[in-house]
């Protein structure tokens, strides 16, 4: 692949992004949703039957993989911000049992589903030679994904990264993907794909390794260097290298896991010491590029990889059928679990609203379903259909239940 044909993509991806997100942005939606809208437009199912030949050109298959790096780098970035921003919360033990409610019930409900709903869909969507079972723990891993930098997105767009249902929500997601990769790990050992059930142990055991040495290695050694290091919070170029080298070796080791790279970022920036200026001193050092220009890459990738046969009149009962049970199993769960936490029906609400937003971590499932066999093209349009659908229900339900801004963290939990 030329240079000049990847910048040429960046100009197309990034300017159909922005546009999209502007145009979402101005009837109420977050410009992460028109990021994922762009992604479909410049896929098969609109611009590759506009304008065929120039598709062909332009989003040739052997030219998509300087994409994908870009793409994989700003989500790591992205997701370590998250983690910094995650680790200041209060009261840690009870946010943790919390969302331990939260994240089961967030998971249970939409496994059951996608289990029950398995039986209508296998028959017309599953590809030759994948039997039943595979196929719906498929569908209950991918109806049960969470995405975190999307919610992360909804939550700082409107102030609300720090309210208690807004940590609550975004330690939830962390919960929920863990038994939802997983699982999906599981299914890829059941159809003899990966590592078999080789890979599922080493999948469990590494993440349990991985948190020790961050929370009792790693965490400690960066707290020392950040405070002879960087005193006033302003990481020198040096550290901010090591702080750089250790990001992506936690991002290395998740990927080498199977649970993606930005797990390990996640839990890296999680692991930090709490610092309101070195939070802010990184986030305005890394947020600009990593969500601007890096993360619409990704849902451009994704739209590549639709097709418009799932748009005919035979597939649409199939997809509003997977949307539908996608929203109720999300909300439902995870409201439930909220309230059982102790929290307002409003906060409760709000908190299932945000669990439904896919985004990002449902493509990535998508895409893995796709390269394993466990589904085809037609499914992984419905599937990226629905992450879109529930990702833009978000905002709207969010208002619905606690209004546009952020309300005092002393009356979020008070009422009931």
């Amino acid at each position: 692949m030329s240079v000049t044909t990847l910048l040429l993509q960046l100009v197309v991806i990034l300017t159909t992004a922005r546009l999209c997100g502007w145009v979402l942005r101005h009837v109420g939606q977050p410009s992460v949703v028109g990021e994922m809208a762009a992604g479909l437009m410049l896929g098969p199912a609109v611009m590759g039957t506009l304008f065929p030949s120039l598709h062909v050109q332009l989003f040739a298959k052997e030219s998509l993989q300087g994409l994908s790096s870009l793409a994989t780098v700003g989500l790591v970035l992205f997701m370590f911000v998250v983690g910094l921003e995650l680790r200041a919360t209060r009261n840690m033990r009870a946010q943790l049992k919390a969302a331990g409610a939260v994240g089961v019930l967030s998971v249970a409900v939409p496994v059951v589903l996608g289990i029950a709903i398995s039986p209508m869909l296998h028959p017309t969507l599953a590809p030759a030679g994948v039997g039943f079972w595979p196929f719906a723990l498929f569908m209950a891993a991918a109806l049960s994904i969470t995405a975190f930098p999307v919610m992360a997105r909804i939550l700082k767009d409107r102030g609300m990264t720090r309210t208690p249902f807004g940590q609550l929500s975004l330690s939830a997601a962390a919960v929920v993907d863990v038994f939802a990769w997983i699982l999906l790990a599981f299914v890829v050992a059941t159809i003899g794909a990966g590592e078999g059930y080789a890979g599922l142990l080493k999948t469990s055991v590494g993440v349990v390794v991985l948190l020790a040495f961050l929370f009792f290695g790693l965490k400690p050694a960066f707290a020392w260097l950040l405070r002879v290091k960087a005193p006033d919070g302003e990481p020198s170029t040096t550290l901010m290298a090591s702080l750089m080298i250790g990001l992506l070796l936690c991002a290395l080791l998740t990927e080498w896991l199977h649970l993606h790279a930005v797990f390990g970022a996640f839990l890296f920036g999680a692991c930090l010491p709490r610092d309101d200026r070195l939070l802010r001193s990184l986030s305005e050092r890394i947020e600009p590029i990593s969500i601007v220009v890096l993360m619409p890459l990704f849902f451009a990738l994704a739209g590549l990889g639709t097709t418009a046969n799932a748009f005919s009149g035979a597939s649409l009962g199939a997809m509003l059928l997977i949307v539908g049970v996608a929203t109720v199993g999300k909300i439902a769960g995870g409201a439930a679990g909220a309230r059982i936490a102790g929290y307002s029906w409003r906060d409760s609400l709000a908190t299932g609203s945000l669990m439904n937003a896919r985004g990002l971590m449902e493509l990535i499932v998508m895409k893995i379903g796709l390269d394993v066999g466990l589904i085809g093209p037609e499914l992984f349009t419905m599937l990226l259909v629905m992450a879109l659908a529930t990702t833009a229900m978000t905002g709207p339900l969010m208002t619905l239940c606690i209004g546009r801004k952020a309300r005092p963290a002393e009356t979020a939990h008070a009422e009931s």
